[in-house]
Order: structure tokens, then sequence, then C-alpha cells
């Protein structure tokens, strides 16, 4: 058993009655590494996790998933059941290294990828929440830490996993920590859900009115030849660049962890909605013009993967600014918000088409996105469409806040349930509800 140094210290004032164990002693076999075939073998057959889910995720289940196709003896050997721990062998930051997520109730046959480590809890030893709250805490991270290799690309090995030291509380205390987590994980699930239907929502209301034209008063507009397409009388085909005042990439910042102002980076744009936890944050003052204000759209523009993708912003960031990787376009006065982000929200493969370089240097241009044509109604149409669309805009933003201060409050209590400086409830009511 490898003791490392962030688990030495908290052995030092190991609650009563936990224990240290390696890794290995908790399962109830070896750690396997995933499956690799052959491209004739994909497109069918079981769903596999691939390094997407695992970072995209934190509990793998019914999420869409390429699929791949396995023999019998495959199947039995490299399939998944509920309560699996999966660990990413390799990433290209040191922080992925190892990064885990718990696989919950799979709907059908899944399996997973070659980059990915597979470990099975013994049952009648570990608990396998628990174990993938002790490895997503911060004294689970740095154990990790303590055995990825720092070359090119960051990454575990699963012989070093298994002999992973870590504290482990008697059944019944693991089963009551989980519990107790996992209710933050109902509360921020549930928020989500509503948050899906909602934009769903939003995206219907606007497929409807601008894709399909069945705007109200739709039959007193017949169609006109237009660049492209038929579109409604009295409707107007414009160049994007007509609809901004403000088109520009952020400045290059001086980043300090101390600083007040909150630096967006290509990272914060993800799923078309903006996630501030991989923001930075600098002291430098940031021009006025180059803040981001509530209605901002931001694109990113340079990289692969990555580029096109679209968010606006839709909550008060105070002291904000992007990078130079991020563009921001602010709509002009006579543009409603948000027919303007739903509308620059589904062009975001049109960006992605329109970025030009080599294989990593990709760029999108303020130019190339100054041009993108777009069917664009008269203002009054735009405004009745906001007035409908933002209510629901509005509650999904609601329910990401709610999502943010559950993960904050649930990263808090993390350590101190592991460290057995909190008070658990009762046993007959592991979530603390009713007791």
């Amino acid at each position: 058993m490898t003791i490392s140094d962030p688990l030495r210290a908290f052995a030092e004032n190991l609650p009563a009655g936990w224990q240290l164990l390696s890794f290995e002693a908790m399962l109830a076999e070896p750690v396997r590494n995933g499956i690799y075939k052959t491209k004739e073998f994909h497109g069918r057959g079981a769903r596999v996790v691939n390094m997407g889910e695992l970072f995209g995720y934190d509990f793998i289940s019914g999420q869409e998933m390429k699929r791949v196709e396995l023999t019998a003896d495959e199947e039995k050997k490299n399939g998944l059941i509920d309560g699996d721990l999966l660990f990413a062998r390799r990433s290209l930051v040191l922080e992925g290294a190892g990064k885990c997520s718990l696989v919950v109730n799979p709907p059908e046959t899944m399996t997973f990828e070659s980059s990915i480590i597979r470990a099975r809890p013994k049952p009648s030893v570990a608990e396998p929440r628990f174990l993938f709250y002790l490895f997503t805490s911060p004294l689970g991270r740095a154990i990790m830490a303590s055995i990825a290799t720092r070359t090119a690309v960051s990454g575990i090995r699963g012989s070093d996993l298994t002999q992973v030291g870590l504290p482990l509380p008697p059944l019944p205390v693991q089963r009551r920590i989980a519990g107790i987590l996992s209710a933050y994980d109902e509360l921020m699930e549930n928020s989500q859900r509503r948050i899906r239907l909602l934009e769903a929502m939003a995206r219907a209301l606007y497929r409807e009115w601008f894709v399909h034209f069945r705007f109200p008063g739709h039959e007193k507009h017949p169609r006109v030849a237009s660049p492209l397409g038929d579109i409604p009388q009295g409707w107007e085909v414009k160049k994007l660049g007509e609809l901004t005042a403000y088109l520009n990439r952020g400045l290059s910042p001086s980043y300090d962890d101390n600083g007040d102002s909150i630096v967006i980076n290509q990272k914060c744009v993800r799923d078309q909605r903006l996630n501030l936890e991989p923001a930075r944050r600098q002291t430098k003052p940031v021009p006025a013009d180059k803040r981001v204000r509530f209605g901002d759209v931001l694109i990113n523009s340079t990289g692969v993967g990555t580029l096109g993708r679209v968010a606006q912003v839709y909550q008060a960031l105070g002291e904000c600014t992007v990078d130079t990787h991020v563009t921001i376009a602010r709509p002009n006065p006579e543009t409603d918000l948000d027919f303007f982000g739903c509308t620059l929200l589904s062009h975001q493969e049109t960006f992605d088409r329109l970025g030009i370089g080599a294989t990593g240097q990709t760029e999108l241009s303020r130019t190339s996105i100054a041009n993108v044509d777009l069917v664009v109604p008269p203002t009054r149409i735009q405004r009745r469409f906001g007035e409908l669309a933002r209510p629901m805009r509005a509650a999904a933003m609601t329910h990401a806040n709610q999502i943010q201060n559950l993960r904050r409050t649930r990263d808090l209590l993390l350590p101190r349930l592991l460290s057995g400086q909190a008070a658990l409830p009762h046993p007959a009511s592991p979530t603390g509800r009713g007791a």
C-alpha cells in the first residue's frame, strides 16, 4: 500500500473506527483497461463510454454515446454494471489525470474505451458512491496527483491506482456520507432537468417563428425570394455585423488569482452555456468596451474542437472580460437581445465551419463572423419573441445559479464529512431529511 503525502497528513487525525486500506483491498476483482476495436466494429452494438463522457459527466447512465460491437466474451470482461468506477488513464492537463466517474444503473449493455480504467468495488467492503465522493474530494484529487505521470500527456497506471492507500470508515458510515452528498446531487439533477426543458421550449419557439416562419400573423405575410431562400415579406437578409453594436476579441490578461476582475476563456463556453468555474482572475483594469455585459454573446474564436462554440451572458457578472481567444458580439439597441442570442446559438455549426488555419491553430476572424448572413424579422416581431422567451431563459438561469450554490455547499461539506469533522445525521435518515 502506498501512503501518499496528502494521505499521511490526513492519517494523523484519522476518525475513530476508520482504517487505511489499499484501493485493491476494496475491489471485487482486478482493475481493467477498456477495450479497443477497429473502425469496422463501430456504429452498432453496446454503448461505449469515451473520454468525452468521462470528463463531461460525474454519473454515467443513459447518456447518448457511440456504439461498438462486442463478442460475448468481450461483453463479459469489459461490460459495465451499477457501481463501477471509471478513471481517466490520460489527460492533456495534470488535473484531469485520474478523473473519476460513477456508473449508475446502465439502461443497456455498456462498455468503455481503452483510455479508461474500470474498478469494481466489493459491496461488502466499500460503498461505490462513497469511493466516488472520496476520489472527487480535495484529498482524493491530491492522491491522484501523487501517482500521475508528468510527461507531455499526464496519466495514471492501474497498478499504481490499486496500491494507493485510502481512508475507509465502517460501511454504515460510508453509506450515510454517500446519502448526504447524493441528496445534493439529486437536487442538482432535478434543476438540470428543468433547465433542459426550459431551453428546449425556448429553442422550439425560436424554430417555429424564425425557421419555419410560423410566427403570429404569418398568414398575412406571403413569401418572397431572398439570397437565403423564400422568407416572409417585410423580413430582410442582413449581415451579422449589422446587428451588432460591438464585435471584437478580448484582451491579453495579466492573471492574478487574487484579482477582482473575471477573465472568461474558451473552457467557459460549453454546451451553449456559460460556466465560470474555469475562469481566471486578474488585477489589470478592463477597458469599458471590453467589459462583458448582460446580453453579450461570446464566441470561441481559436482552437480545434472548441471553435465556434457560443454562449450568451444571461447574468450580471460585475468586472468581467474575455481573453484573446473569445469574441464578444453585442447586439445594437434595435435588435432584441433574446432574438440575437438565440439566432447566434443556432449558428454554432456555421461559426465552426468558418474557421481557417492549420490543425491546432484554427482561427475564426471577426470579419468572418460579421459577414454571416441572417434572416432578420421586423423589430416588433423580435421584441414579441423576447417577451415570450425571456421568462423561460431567466428561469433556466435561476436554476443554473441554484446548481452552483448546491455544488459549492456540497464541495464545502465533502472534506468535512471525509475528515469526520461534520456531524452525521441519525442512521434512520441518511440524507438528513425527515430526521
